[in-house]
């Protein structure tokens, strides 16, 4: 199994991720700006990849609203979760004639 460091995610993580997120392998790696094949054998645990790789992976998918539970936020070890809507804005409720757009 591969170690996780405070900035990295672990393979179980990335697919949990791209699953809420509902992306493929290839959006992610386009996202991430890294090679499919890195991102495959990352998350069947075959290699693990260079820092920069691993970071761009994990920033791409916390720019799309992923939060990153590290053991001991969750019951059962690290996890994934998708950022709350109300960090990103208003809420239905909030809307009015003046800021509905």
């Amino acid at each position: 199994m591969i170690a996780l460091r405070l900035e990295m995610i672990t393979p179980a993580q990335c697919r949990a991720a791209r699953a809420l997120l509902d992306w493929n392998q290839n959006e992610l790696a386009e996202k991430a700006d890294i090679g499919v094949s890195t991102l495959r054998d990352f998350e069947i645990s075959k290699r693990v990849p260079v820092k920069n790789n691993l970071r761009a992976i994990r920033a791409a998918l916390e720019a799309a609203g992923i939060v990153f539970l590290e053991d001991g936020q969750t019951a059962i070890g690290s996890g994934v979760s998708r950022r709350h809507p109300a960090d990103d804005g208003l809420r239905p409720d909030q809307l009015d004639a003046e800021n509905d757009g």
